[in-house]
């Protein structure tokens, strides 16, 4: 089987971070006994990036921001 690089997945997701934080999701999932979408002898983390690089898993896109979330504040007491 042919090697998965950075570029493959990285058609399929927007930039390094994201990819870095959908692989770990990814592999979480795997680990707690979801199905892998492609078989390989691999360890789980490659296997993940393999599925990614044949666009088998996607990233989900934020659409619209919630009104509440945008207005987020944080208080934050003085330190005297």
């Amino acid at each position: 089987m042919a090697r998965v690089t950075v570029e493959d997945c990285l058609k399929y997701v927007e930039n390094r971070f994201a990819l870095v934080h959908l692989t770990a999701h990814r592999v979480r999932q795997v680990i707690d006994g979801s199905k892998l979408r492609v078989e390989c002898d691999n360890k789980e983390i490659v296997t993940v990036l393999r599925e990614i690089g044949r666009g088998l898993v996607l990233p989900k896109k934020v659409s619209a921001i919630d009104e509440d979330e945008a207005n987020l504040k944080i208080d934050i007491p003085d330190i005297k």
